[in-house]
C-alpha cells in the first residue's frame, strides 16, 4: 500500500491504523501498551496531530515494530 503523495505524517497514520488491525488491537489497548491516552491514539490514526518521536516510538514498541517501519512503503 504505496502513499507516495501523503505527508509523513498521513503514511504513519495509515501504517498504525493497519498494523493495529492486523493485531486485533482496539485504540484504547494500543494506549494502555504505549503509555498513551486512548484519544490521542485515535487522534494520531486520523492524521489530526503532529505526533512527536519519543511517541512513534512507544507505539512501534507496542506494535512490535521499528520505527523505520512506519515509512517503508512511502519511499
Amino acid at each position: 500500500m504505496p502513499y507516495a503523495n501523503t505527508s509523513a505524517r498521513i503514511t504513519l497514520a495509515q501504517f498504525l491504523k493497519k498494523r493495529r488491525k492486523e493485531l486485533k488491537l482496539s485504540q484504547e489497548k494500543l494506549a494502555e501498551l504505549a503509555g498513551l491516552h486512548r484519544n490521542y491514539v485515535g487522534s494520531v490514526e486520523r492524521g489530526e496531530v503532529n505526533i512527536a518521536i519519543d511517541n512513534i516510538e512507544k507505539i512501534a514498541k507496542a506494535l512490535e515494530i521499528k520505527v523505520c517501519d512506519f515509512f517503508k512503503d512511502s519511499i
